[in-house]
């Protein structure tokens, strides 16, 4: 065969790679713009979500601020008279008043967060212990969706339960009128309850079974494994499990309402009732009008609550970050 004629067949054959080359790309290019414009809609739509989601934040964090501060700013209620426990915003003033002493309910608030929290966080850590290293698997597969159930349970249900069932026994085997402290607290003991031990779980859950087999290899016992490795593993977990329910404790409004008996007094004991802030805020705000005083008092409250609920955040996002580390 002539050189010529070899010349010729390499460059059809360089032709046809050229041509094959260019039909790939083209098919190639199709998808990669289709993909470009794909992604492109997804960042803009994400974009969008976000700047939404911070827009609200700031309106509603303005909103309430504005509100709150209004008391002390524009009304000139002083901060002596709002934390007291002096508790009267329509007292004539020819009697002194008005008052607007807050404290009781804010004390009130935190009583019942701090006790309820007290009995269900090693309740919930226990119950959570017990259903991934004690139970066998078929209890777990039971008791892990009962307690997911317990989570999705509405408050006024609690509430009712407690009203109809624990007012009476305390009332009956206690002393007092029922209507008390320790119904509150034993109410957001149930509630917060579920929440604690499905966070307990899922946290001891994540830890990774060759530190447990490690510590078995050492002649640990499974007590000794759990107590000294397991718990001090997933300590900032079950603390943010713990956190978590006591910002639902805060905040919860109806269940605590109906059983704590809503006494504008600083409780001396478990059994006198009591005032929290939000069960104040829900029983006055559509009594009073838009702009008073006493309306503005009733925001610096639900600012009280949003600054505590910001701080339960933020503790949460502190043990989270030193779980990272």
């Amino acid at each position: 065969m002539s050189i010529p004629s070899l010349l010729c067949r390499k460059e059809r054959a360089l032709s046809m790679q050229n041509d094959v080359q260019n039909s790939l790309g083209e098919i190639l290019a199709k998808p990669a713009k289709k993909q470009k414009r794909i992604e492109v809609m997804g960042r803009t739509l994400t974009l969008v979500s976000a700047s939404m989601l911070i827009i609200t934040l700031a309106s509603l964090l303005y909103f309430i601020a504005s509100k709150g501060l209004s008391t002390f700013f524009v009304d000139g209620v002083s901060l002596s008279n709002f934390f007291s426990t002096n508790w009267g915003p329509n007292v004539s003033p020819d009697q002194g008043g008005p008052f607007y002493g807050a404290l009781a309910f804010i004390v009130g608030s935190f009583l019942v967060t701090i006790l309820a929290a007290l009995i269900s966080a090693p309740l919930g850590v226990g119950a959570a212990i017990f259903m991934t290293e004690i139970a066998p698997a078929w209890g777990r597969k039971v008791l892990q969706p009962v307690t997911e159930l317990l989570v999705g349970i509405p408050s006024v249900v609690y509430g009712f339960i407690g009203l109809t069932v624990l007012v009476p026994f305390i009332r009956n085997h206690l002393g007092g009128q029922g209507f008390s402290l320790l119904a509150g607290v034993i109410v957001l003991s149930v509630m917060i309850l579920p929440t604690i031990t499905s966070i307990a779980v899922d946290t001891i859950q994540a830890i990774p079974k060759k530190i447990r087999e490690a510590s078995y290899a050492l002649g640990a016992t499974r007590w000794q494994t759990i107590s000294r490795i397991l718990v001090r593993t997933s300590l900032p977990g079950l603390m943010t499990g713990v956190v978590l329910g006591m910002a639902r404790a805060f905040g919860e409004a109806l269940a605590v309402q109906m059983v704590i008996g809503n006494s504008g007094m600083v409780p001396g004991s478990l059994l006198e009732p009591i005032s929290t802030l939000t069960s104040v805020i829900t029983l006055n705000m559509g009594n009073t009008v838009q702009g008073s005083t006493y309306n503005n008092a009733l925001w610096s409250m639900a600012f009280i609550l949003l600054l505590m609920t910001l701080f339960f955040i933020l503790l949460i996002r502190l043990m989270t970050r030193r779980r990272e580390y």
